[in-house]
């Protein structure tokens, strides 16, 4: 799965949690809903965005990478 990423750059939360209203559908990386991505990054489970504009956010494809392989392992 991780092996469709690019290298480098960001991604956007539809990209990461899914959006099944999109079409087409976008599948998601990390399985949970909005809410619990939300609160994750609160708690520092996952990875804290980076504000790339006064109104986007995305997170590191690195650091979506580490946080997946880090799940695998459990």
């Amino acid at each position: 799965m991780t092996s469709k990423l690019p290298e480098k750059g960001f991604l956007r939360q539809p990209q990461i949690i899914g959006d099944k209203k999109a079409t087409p559908p976008v599948p998601a990386l990390i399985p949970v809903c909005a809410n619990t991505w939300r609160n994750g990054i609160k708690s520092g489970r996952y990875p804290k965005p980076v504000r790339l504009s006064a109104r986007c956010v995305a997170w590191r494809v690195e650091d979506i990478r580490d946080l997946i392989a880090s799940m695998e392992s459990i």
